[in-house]
């Protein structure tokens, strides 16, 4: 994707099992398990740059020190690099300080030697970008069993609902982002737990008060926190999609996902270490094992570990329809998953016959952009050789006589699939005014020239996803005009973005997509702008009724037009003005989307979350926040919808 787009944060979680001791004599690192952290951090790199953090819980603390510590970082990027490298010379000054530091030392003194680990990868949606509003989140407390940590990659439709709650109850909420309302929901609940403990602690030593003291209390903490209730009685009002992780001082660690399955989340766990994070092939990396060898967590379920380190699934929510993103494998996730690197290729393929409708292979130069889009143009390139090789196949079954330079001709055609776009990742990193980067921006690309036969040679360029069209009227096809192509055709991976994202992609307001603005452009043009008016009192309608929407009314906008419209005016609105080349516009069907998320064994995608592109929401929150997004737009606010 060549815009900029705000997306998932990245999640990690890690328990120990082992003392540092076994660490060192197996591994020759006592912070073994520090080490798998950092690595699953830079295996998700990709899911969060604008800020990193680190939280450590220490079972067996000293008194006297901390036994819950957390390190996060803004700048400078890379974060997550930043983060590393400022937890790292923490220790080296320790090494300095005391170089023979033996195990128990080393536990006592770092405080980033702790048992459960917990990393985040941010990119910032709701809340904004400073320190404050980066991962892990903290209720801290002397007493363990009422302190908690937060990390998750999340975002609800209805902060404002979670707010009012909290007044409720009597609090005074000192923010209004989800993170912290689901932060001080979650403590406000713990407390609950803590306090009803105590009052059985308090009836069970009645009758011997020498054991009625706070230390054993905490002990009998350890065994007898109900973390079902607590996590269904913390969730009950959740609309959204969410990965949550935390841990409490007390030692219980938990990973929640959300009933629908929206935000991905896998597990892993041996004899040494019980890992989780938001991708597979981070944790198949980390800790050098097979994808499959991880599991899944299910849908409205938690992944909960015992202050003793024994895990075990509770079911928190019912599950409801599966709706895991389709972003995730389009664009977010790394390509090294062997499912979604299938995935990838399998959407590149799917554009085939779409793309020759337009050119032939034999004028035609292929390529992509950006980096993100290699496997999509792999699976693209090995359907057009298909394809060329059955038209040999059928010159040659033919019958007849075939002259041998004819037959050397057949037989030297192929697809000519060429890397013509390369970035300059540094310049944007000196342009510090407006106006330059302006000017500069159509040179953050560059292209390869003597490749394409000016004139005469068509050119396709994929993208794994077109949204807002920003990039591509401002730099992208004028960048790919420079080669003078005799026509330009510009694929995007997947099907045009229609409706806001409201459960982690940071996607709110129908005015800044393309395919909206053209949507709307075609009602005008076509004498249905009477159909606008008609779904923003439609949408009023359903905010009067002061209940759930199950309606998603914005999507009357499309419902007059079919993709090769709609994406022949996005051809009009992305054009550069100076451009005198003919330019086509071609979208992924949802269908074709569809069939690159079915595997084999499974007569339906396993991956059918398509929300944004065909309005179909998961939950009521995001038909409402579909609905208030057009009323805004109608209205001319300039606004978030959720």
């Amino acid at each position: 994707m060549t815009e900029s787009l705000g997306h998932e944060c990245g999640l990690a979680v890690l328990r120990l099992k082992k003392t540092h001791a076994f660490y060192r004599q197996k591994y020759g690192a006592p912070l073994w398990g520090l080490r798998r952290m950092y690595l699953l951090l830079e295996k998700q790199q990709n899911r969060g740059q604008d800020g990193a953090g680190l939280g450590a819980v220490r079972l067996a603390a000293p008194l006297g020190k901390p036994f819950m510590v957390r390190k996060r970082v803004v700048h400078p990027p890379p974060c997550w690099q930043t983060l590393i490298l400022a937890v790292e010379a923490r220790y080296q000054r320790l090494l300095d300080k005391h170089p023979n530091l033996s195990d128990d030392e080393l536990y006592r003194r770092f405080p980033f030697a702790g048992e459960i680990l917990v990393g985040h990868l941010r990119y910032g949606t709701y809340g904004g970008l400073s320190l404050d509003n980066c991962h892990p989140v903290l209720k801290t407390s002397n007493w363990r069993s009422r302190s908690l940590m937060l990390a998750g990659n999340f975002n609800l439709t209805n902060p404002a609902v979670q707010f009012h709650k909290l007044v409720r109850k009597g609090q005074h909420p000192l923010r209004r982002s989800d993170t912290f309302m689901v932060l001080e929901r979650m403590a406000y609940f713990l407390e609950k737990q803590v306090e009803r403990l105590f009052d059985e602690f308090d009836v069970r030593c009645a009758d011997r008060p020498e054991k009625k003291d706070n230390v054993a209390f905490s002990q009998y903490m350890k065994s007898a926190l109900d973390v079902k209730s607590w996590l269904e009685d913390s969730s009950e009002y959740w609309d959204g999609g969410y990965v949550l992780a935390g841990a409490t001082g007390q030692g219980y660690l938990f990973v929640m996902r959300d009933p629908n399955g929206i935000r991905p989340a896998y597990s892993y766990e041996n004899d040494e270490v019980i890992v989780a994070a938001s991708e597979r092939a981070a944790i198949a990396t980390a800790m050098d094992v097979h994808p499959d060898e991880t599991v899944e967590i299910p849908p409205g379920t938690a992944l909960v570990v015992n202050p003793f380190g024994q895990s075990s699934q509770v079911r928190f929510l019912e599950a409801r329809q599966s709706r895991k993103c389709t972003f995730e494998r389009i664009y977010f996730s790394r390509g090294t998953d062997p499912e979604i690197y299938a995935e990838r290729k399998k959407l590149g393929a799917a554009l085939v016959e779409p793309i020759l409708k337009h050119v032939e292979i034999e004028n035609t130069v292929f390529t992509y952009i950006p980096n993100t889009a290699r496997a999509a143009f792999r699976g693209l390139v090995e359907g057009l050789e298909h394809r060329l090789d059955e038209q040999k196949k059928a010159v040659l079954l033919r019958g007849g006589t075939i002259k041998a330079d004819e037959l050397e001709a057949l037989l030297h055609k192929h697809v000519r699939a060429e890397e013509l776009v390369v970035k300059d990742t540094h310049l944007r990193t000196f342009i510090s005014d407006d106006k330059s980067r302006g000017e500069l921006a159509a040179h953050v690309y560059d292209v390869t020239r003597g490749v394409l036969r000016e004139g005469i040679d068509n050119l396709v360029c994929l993208d794994d996803s077109v949204v807002r069209g920003t990039t591509l009227k401002a730099s992208i096809l004028t960048m790919l005009a420079r080669l003078r192509p005799r026509k330009i055709v510009f694929v995007s991976g997947a099907p045009p973005i229609c409706y806001p994202d409201c459960y982690g992609i940071d996607m709110s307001q129908l005015e800044k997509f393309v395919a909206f603005q053209a949507a709307i452009a075609l009602l005008k043009e076509t004498g249905n702008e009477t159909l606008i008016q008609q779904t923003y009192l439609r949408c009023k309608e359903l905010f009067s009724q002061k209940k759930a929407h199950t309606e998603n009314a914005v999507k009357a906008v499309y419902a007059p037009f079919d993709l090769e419209t709609l994406s022949a005016k996005i051809a009009e609105l992305v054009r550069p003005p100076d451009l005198n080349i003919p330019l086509i516009m071609i979208y992924q069907s949802i269908d074709g989307l569809k069939s690159a998320m079915t595997k084999n064994r499974l007569p339906i995608p396993e991956y059918n979350g398509t929300w944004y592109f065909d309005g179909d929401y998961p939950t009521d929150g995001g038909n409402v926040v579909a609905n208030r997004a057009f009323v805004h737009f109608y209205e001319n606010k300039s606004r978030r919808a959720y």
